[in-house]
């Protein structure tokens, strides 16, 4: 299958409460290693001609400044949790510039959660300078933007359905604790893919780091990159010699061509 060349860029790879967590002192909140640093979890694709960003998190302004963004074509959304969609007002800026509503594409339940927590944008009456949003609503059916082909893949947060994305040879997916059989097949034959990997320990609704790397060697993904991780993870240059061959601690600014 053909496709175009595609760049990632990782704005963030930290769990809800970002790195450094706040009022922690420990070990990996006070290191002073950049990759330590980690905003909420959110990537950038992009092609010759378009641009996408996965997810608005409450850093979405920050992360578009320090990258020196101009242009983002269409946001898409994973799922309706308050660290994955909270940035969303700051399209506004993107309306700005180019005078037209920014795409919207999301699930049935995070429309829901948009429709709720941006009301204003919604609004038959609306006040200037709101964010301008033409919603699109998703399924598990595959769907374009511009010239970038999106399949999306369902995978499961404890019992909420989430989305994640597959766009060409990379594979991505936060927040996930468990991905039925025939969703799987949608992910083998990747280049690359990213999954969450909040700590050691078990936890309710994420991969462990140990389950991580088991779902890596599992859909035989030649290259493994692990977002969404907490500071209970450990540091980053430590956890990064423990992994296997082809897989990597993901970290804010990491960019991946394919």
């Amino acid at each position: 299958m053909s496709y175009p060349s595609i760049k990632i860029t990782f704005l963030g790879t930290g769990t809800s409460s970002g790195v450094p967590m706040i009022g922690c002192d420990c070990a990996v909140c006070t290191s002073s290693n950049p990759k330590d640093k980690r905003l909420r979890s959110s990537i950038m694709v992009q092609t010759k001609n378009t641009t996408v960003v996965v997810d608005t998190t409450p850093d979405f302004r920050f992360q578009m400044l320090r990258l020196g963004v101009k242009k983002v074509d269409a946001i898409i959304f994973t799922h309706p949790h308050k660290d994955h969609i909270a940035g969303l007002d700051d399209v506004r800026a993107f309306n700005f510039h180019t005078r037209k509503p920014m795409d919207v594409y999301a699930n049935y339940l995070t429309e829901e959660a948009l429709r709720r927590d941006f009301y204003y944008a919604f609004s038959d009456t609306k006040y200037p300078g709101v964010p301008e949003i033409n919603l699109n609503t998703i399924t598990t059916e595959p769907f374009t933007v511009n010239d970038l082909n999106i399949q999306p893949i369902l995978v499961w947060h404890l019992k909420m359905p989430v989305l994640g994305f597959r766009f060409g040879p990379f594979t991505y997916i936060t927040d996930a604790n468990r991905i039925d059989e025939k969703e799987k097949d949608k992910i083998r034959g990747s280049k690359a893919m990213v999954v969450n990997a909040l700590r050691k320990e078990p936890h309710i609704s994420h991969y462990t780091l140990d389950e991580a790397v088991a779902l890596v060697h599992e859909l035989q993904v030649p290259e493994g990159y692990f977002t969404h991780i907490s500071h209970q993870l450990g540091l980053h240059a430590e956890i990064e010699k423990e992994l296997p061959t082809g897989i990597h601690l993901g970290y804010d600014g990491l960019v991946l061509e394919f």
